[in-house]
């Protein structure tokens, strides 16, 4: 016997027994869920992920942003339709993803805000970041600080009237029509790949065009705060028109963001770009155009240290440093593959003559050429090509930042070329060497690294060099590498060259961020392009693998780092003024230079104050500018040839005989004091 609906499909008892218990369809309706601690959850197929969380507690469900769902991050209100892993979010210290859909919800609430203040305002976008949230506005005026406070006070009214936010979606047709009065978000859905959802948030009598995630309601954010605004292109590009941006953050507790109003001010006294100013280090000038700073004599001093000292150590370890143009023949990247995947970030192709020449965006293909200008033997490998070299990158103005993202870059670059039996332990040395420079000499505690394996994006393969086999080889052999040096890391999928995959070592700042400097890759691909060969002990030709790593990264973008780490009070053997001598009155003048004289023949950075000033001015001033060491000279010390030693961090430390300070100062310089 069968039932027949009324749309005529019969449904057998013999089914409907099967898979019938109670009043659902066990086995049938039931999906499994596995969660971060590896637990399974049992629920009904079509449970939101909010409601998972409330079955786990009440108390992750109020505080649950949005969830992961195989490895793709789900707005809160996602129904789970089949097996699956599951991790919920939270606005928690570690969790970006569940602090961006805290932070997305608020930039909506702050787009809202503007529309109720503005409402001639057009809507580009808002995305949440790293450190909170943005929006870009078409106005036809800067707001000023007064519109902001107006803002931020309407947002905190919207905050309080809680509405539910939903989400919907549209054709495309509808969409378009629902954004008929907002221009750039109709752009937006005109450039959606054909076939893409079209979604919507909408909160109240706002709706805007978005992806999401958001949370439930608008009540749900606390604490909130605008920061800044400034102008920025339409999609990045100065050919668009550009629109005002607002800054903000929010938090769901005020602690947390009396806290960070904390950490800004800290940011602030550590910003590279006030300490290059206040310090003398580095300036820019609109005549010489954006990304491009020019080292004044301080800046200078601390960059030629810097690289002497990067490059003799590499020499000591077997490299051999080599000078090549910074233009190079659009060819060579052709052949490299730099033109296909590169091209993006590259200056435009120079017509010279019947060449096209380019300014060159790295080394690399420059090196390869160097190993093949003559036969190599199995014997003669590994060989170590490092250079400081200059590079030129395409950088949009509205990226560029001090020293920190520039045009033009000093590289300390350098290309392995080994068999395939040294990889491991040329791999081991680089890594060793990043230690020694980063924890032995520049001081950085071990707890501050973190090791990244970064690998392509296996759903997004048109970005890299297109041959699977060189990838899985490479990528295991560093995989097995770190293994084997006990090294604990994490993979992260996307982050590799378009030529190979790479260690990429993350070092935790004074300001709490992840930054990315030294790093060592692996590339099978570049000497298949250019041919390289070494004569093997069989006789045979091989083919060598190339190891590209940078220890201290840019020059550049390495002092910058400096600067904030140390707000300025470099260490002795890298400060640019070592020793400041303070005469007390005008009859110690000719004492003072010719000590300093002798301390120059020694090599110590030394000046000499010898202004018409107040004792205790010039020790304010050497202050600030984050001098060593202060010696202060008055009748005492040139009748019995001793110093008066003031430092930087104790203070007075007494007297002390020329010679005995001059050689704490050189035992000082040379341990990387």
């Amino acid at each position: 016997m069968d039932i027949c609906y009324p749309s005529g499909v019969p449904f057998y008892f013999a089914s409907f027994e099967c898979f019938c218990h109670g009043s659902r369809m066990e086995g049938f309706f039931m999906i499994k869920v596995t969660l971060k601690d590896e637990s399974v959850l049992e629920v009904e197929k079509g449970t939101s992920i909010y409601d998972v969380a409330k079955k786990i507690s009440e108390g992750l469900a109020r505080v649950a942003t949005c969830g992961e769902v195989d490895g793709k991050i789900k707005d809160i209100r996602y129904e789970l339709d089949s097996d699956c892993n599951l991790v919920i979010h939270t606005f928690a210290d570690d969790d970006l993803e569940g602090k961006k859909a805290y932070w997305h919800t608020t930039s909506h609430i702050m787009a809202q805000a503007v529309k109720r203040l503005f409402p001639e305002a057009k809507l580009a976008i808002g995305p949440a970041i790293d450190n909170g949230f943005y929006y870009d506005f078409d106005v036809e005026k800067p707001f000023t600080d007064e519109d902001k406070e107006k803002i931020e006070a309407e947002m905190k009214k919207i905050i309080k009237e809680d509405y539910k936010i939903e989400r919907f979606s549209l054709p495309k047709k509808e969409a378009l029509e629902l954004m008929k009065d907002e221009p750039y978000k109709q752009e937006l859905i005109n450039d959606l790949p054909e076939g893409e959802e079209i979604s919507f948030y909408r909160q109240g009598d706002f709706t805007d065009l978005c992806a999401g995630p958001h949370l439930q309601s608008t009540g749900k954010i606390n604490k909130v705060k605008i920061l800044s605004s400034s102008g920025a292109y339409w999609k990045g590009s100065e050919k668009n028109k550009m629109l005002q941006r607002i800054y903000a953050i929010s938090f769901p507790k005020a602690s947390q963001l009396e806290e960070y109003l904390q950490f800004l001010e800290e940011a602030k006294q550590r910003d590279h770009r006030k300490i290059g100013k206040d310090l003398e280090i580095f300036m820019t000038h609109k005549l010489v155009g954006a990304g491009l700073p020019m080292y004044l004599p301080n800046g200078a001093t601390i960059r030629r240290i810097l690289e002497r000292y990067i490059q003799d150590k590499e020499i000591s370890l077997g490299y051999e440093h080599v000078y090549t143009p910074s233009l190079a023949n659009v060819e060579l990247y052709k052949v490299s593959g730099h033109w296909d995947h590169y091209k993006e970030d590259m200056f435009p192709a120079m017509k010279m003559d019947n060449e096209e020449m380019v300014l060159r965006p790295m080394n690399c293909p420059h090196h390869m050429l160097i190993y093949k200008s003559k036969m190599r033997s199995y014997r003669d490998l590994p060989i170590r090509i490092g250079e400081l070299a200059h590079d030129f990158r395409y950088e949009a103005s509205g990226t560029v930042c001090g020293l920190e993202r520039v045009r033009e870059m000093c590289q300390n670059d350098a290309h392995l070329f080994v068999r395939p039996d040294q990889i491991k332990e040329e791999v081991g040395n680089i890594l060793n060497l990043i230690k020694e420079v980063y924890q032995k000499d520049f001081r950085f505690p071990a707890s501050s690294f973190k090791y990244r394996l970064s690998l392509r994006d296996k759903n997004n393969k048109e970005k890299y060099i297109d041959n699977d086999e060189m990838w899985e080889t490479a990528e295991s052999q560093l995989r097995q590498i770190l293994k084997e040096l006990n090294i604990d890391f994490y993979e992260a999928e996307g982050e590799a060259a378009f030529y190979g995959p790479k260690i990429d070592i993350q070092i935790k700042t004074a300001l709490n961020h992840d930054v990315t400097i030294p790093t060592c890759q692996l590339d099978f691909a570049l000497p298949e392009r250019f041919e390289l060969e070494y004569i093997g002990e069989d006789g045979k030709a091989h083919r060598p693998v190339v190891i590209h790593r940078a220890i201290l990264g840019s020059s550049d973008r390495f002092i910058s780092f400096l600067l904030e780490e140390t707000k300025g009070n470099l260490p002795l053997w890298l400060a640019p003024t070592q020793i400041k001598i303070l005469p007390i009155t005008d009859k110690e003048h000719d004492y003072c230079h010719k000590l300093r004289e002798e301390f120059l023949k020694d090599g110590i950075r030394v000046e000499v104050d010898d202004r018409n000033e107040k004792t205790g001015y010039k020790i304010r001033d050497a202050q600030l500018h984050k001098i060593p060491y202060m010696l202060i000279i008055g009748p005492k010390e040139v009748e019995k040839n001793i110093v008066s030693i003031r430092s930087r961090e104790d203070g007075d430390i007494g007297t002390m005989d020329i010679e005995e300070f001059k050689n704490k100062v050189l035992e000082e310089v040379k341990n990387k004091n």
